[in-house]
């Protein structure tokens, strides 16, 4: 099955004058399918590989929605003993809103209001994150971001997203129709199964993207991953 875009058709959630109530049940709905369908597990396994006790890190996550994966990064750390401090960035002032409320809890986390195609930091981070964005860009968008988490980090990168297939259209389905029913959220999900890349693109683009002997992988849940990590020709 082909990947269908449509430049100037975005999301639901992405679009400006998005209802704040309906983006805030779409928020939640998005919380739940990261914990119970994968995103949440993809971080912590390279958690457990790159960060340790004692480390202190740089992070930055792109296109955060209402940064429930820095707040999984911030709990992990304090497990091990780590010091991290992390920049949260998303686009949409509804969504920075409410993540900022969601994270009054986490003083290592600071949100910021920020289109993650022109976003630009005065030093590099250390780990660089960007989870389930990267099919709402189109191809050479999607470049162009790839090539910009690259650039921002000079340890780790990791860039997770769904996986097209049958197996995302109808699990989406689904759910979307049993168990995340607001129609932001059943709306959306369903667009973004149409509009993942598969694993062969995704791998392609990264190459695209200036990327060098990175690791990719397929998950569980239709997800799939690619990453950077010492010891790789990041820069050739």
């Amino acid at each position: 099955m082909r990947r269908q875009f449509e430049d100037g058709e975005p999301e639901l959630m992405d679009r400006a004058g998005a209802s704040p109530a309906h983006l805030e049940r779409a928020l939640a709905s998005l919380r739940g399918l990261n914990r119970y369908f994968g995103s949440y597990r993809i971080v912590e396994h390279f958690l457990r590989r790159w960060v340790k006790p004692g480390d202190r890190l740089r992070v930055l996550d792109l296109a955060t929605g209402s940064a429930d994966i820095p707040r999984v990064i911030a709990d992990y750390a304090r497990r091990v003993g780590a010091k991290v401090q992390i920049e949260a960035v998303d686009f949409q002032p509804a969504t920075i809103e409410t993540a900022r409320q969601l994270n009054a809890a986490y003083p290592e986390i600071v949100c910021t209001c920020s289109d993650v195609l022109t976003f630009s930091a005065r030093e590099p981070f250390d780990l660089v994150i960007c989870s389930l964005a990267l099919h709402h860009f189109n191809e050479d968008d999607a470049v162009r971001l790839l090539r910009l988490c690259r650039e921002l980090s000079r340890t780790f990168v990791l860039v997770s997203d769904l996986r097209r297939g049958l197996l995302a259209s109808a699990g989406v389905h689904l759910l979307t129709t049993f168990i995340f029913r607001d129609r932001m959220t059943r709306q959306d999900a369903r667009t973004s199964a149409r509009r993942a890349f598969s694993f062969r693109e995704f791998e392609a683009l990264a190459f695209r993207g200036g990327w060098r002997n990175f690791g990719s992988t397929r998950f569980r849940f239709a997800r799939q991953a690619i990453w950077l990590e010492p010891g790789a020709e990041r820069w050739a």
